[in-house]
């Protein structure tokens, strides 16, 4: 029995210990303005370990820092380097969306979405080392896989039939697979390293320690109530989380539920788990938390207390209220009978009133807007080959080159027209 509390003990343990870095890129067009807030025509940002680091979109037209150390560490020559390689990646996702549409006969009635997703995982030990993991790098269109490259094989997967003359292109074209392949296993790698290494040294702080809390409220089930334990504000994500009972982990076995780790607004993180228990359970329960930012792991002792048990007192106030609206609704009533409260008679409205409401008849015919754009969703169904001309590979040394200088962090280039990125 103790054997088997250690190796618990010591596997939960191993998940901080051994900790999954990523560093991605995420570039999304629209193929058409919308009306809403926020929402831009094209938007790119970079991600480390699901938080961002940077961001530019089609209206600012400006790369900008989302950390602190971001700003502190890079120059500001890797700022104006990396907005001119956006302001680049913005034109090749206008040309490219275009090329979409024509390719599966959409007209421009509809949004249509574009989205490239490139960057690097790896294991960071807990001694420091690090080993490559896996590498992204895909397309998808209008929420559809369209192209993924294939880092074994360094050859391009088109799980779709319009993809298909691209993949033939991309994957006739050696120099781009193999700087891609290469990007993604050393490039990509060696950014995160040093990204990791800024934060690490200049704001050590961006470890945030989680805050615990334990508590219960009333079951559905009769005479129960749902122990919570809950974290929140931690990062990174990893986290590990347990319910003890006298002392002892529960599991799942035991009723135990969680719905994993949840994003916080402040790029933080949240996790919650919870067991159904007897009300007069005369246990002690606990709520034990390990994170890397601790020195040692948190346990909240649950004060046997249920926030809302206790509800005898609303139940009679509730009572009062019914009690005393029926009071209210007989004395009304009463008093109309006797014709204490007029009765008056119905009146007509107004005759600009009553002629505006008569018009108002007209509005459940359906507008004509809505008919002609659920009609035109017929085309969008059609497929057809793709058309050769708009295919062309570009011949120029730049559309397999990463940017320059301190912009080729994010970049494996700009990839052959859909080609491209």
């Amino acid at each position: 029995m103790y054997f088997l509390l250690l190796l618990l003990f010591f596997g939960a343990l191993s998940k901080v210990d051994s900790e999954i870095m990523s560093l991605n890129y995420i570039y999304t067009a629209l193929s058409k303005p919308v009306e809403l807030p926020g929402i831009h025509e094209f938007t790119a940002m970079g991600l480390m370990n699901d938080r961002q680091i940077d961001y530019y979109d089609s209206v600012t037209k400006k790369k900008v820092p989302r950390q602190n150390w971001m700003k502190e560490r890079l120059p500001e020559d890797y700022w104006e380097k990396g907005t001119q390689s956006r302001k680049s990646k913005e034109q090749w996702f206008k040309v490219n969306v275009n090329i979409l549409m024509e390719r599966m006969r959409q007209n421009n009635t509809d949004v249509h979405i574009l989205q490239w997703k490139h960057g690097c995982e790896i294991d960071q030990q807990s001694d420091g080392t690090l080993k490559f993991i896996k590498g992204t790098d895909q397309y998808s269109y209008d929420g559809n896989d369209f192209l993924a490259f294939d880092d074994d094989t360094m050859q391009w997967v088109a799980p779709c039939e319009q993809a298909l003359p691209t993949k033939r292109k991309w994957d006739g074209v050696q120099i781009l697979n193999q700087y891609t392949k290469g990007y993604l296993e050393k490039e990509c790698v060696d950014w995160l390293t040093k990204f990791l290494k800024y934060e690490e040294n200049v704001f050590s702080a961006a470890d945030s320690p989680p805050k615990v809390y334990a508590f219960a409220k009333k079951a559905t089930t009769e005479g129960h109530v749902r122990l919570t334990c809950m974290a929140t504000g931690f990062y990174p994500k990893d986290v590990d989380m347990q319910i003890r009972k006298n002392g002892v982990p529960l599991i799942k076995q035991d009723g135990v539920h969680s719905e994993g780790v949840l994003p916080n607004e402040d790029d933080t993180f949240q996790i919650r788990m919870s067991v159904q228990i007897p009300e007069k359970d005369t246990n002690d329960y606990e709520c034990y938390v390990h994170h890397r930012s601790l020195k040692e792991p948190i346990v909240k002792k649950w004060d046997g207390k249920c926030c809302d048990c206790n509800s005898s007192l609303g139940v009679i106030i509730a009572g009062v209220i019914i009690v005393l609206l029926v009071i209210f609704a007989a004395v009304v009533l009463v008093l109309w009978k006797t014709g204490r409260i007029c009765k008056k008679e119905q009146s007509e409205p107004p005759t600009g009133v009553k002629d505006h409401l008569n018009d108002k008849k007209t509005h459940g015919e359906q507008i004509p807007e809505v008919k002609v754009l659920l009609n035109g969703k017929k085309e969008h169904s059609e497929q057809i080959p793709e058309a050769e001309d708009l295919l062309n590979v570009k011949k120029n040394d730049e559309d397999c080159s990463s940017d320059s200088g301190q912009g080729s962090n994010e970049s494996i280039g700009t990839p052959p027209k859909f080609g491209g990125h």
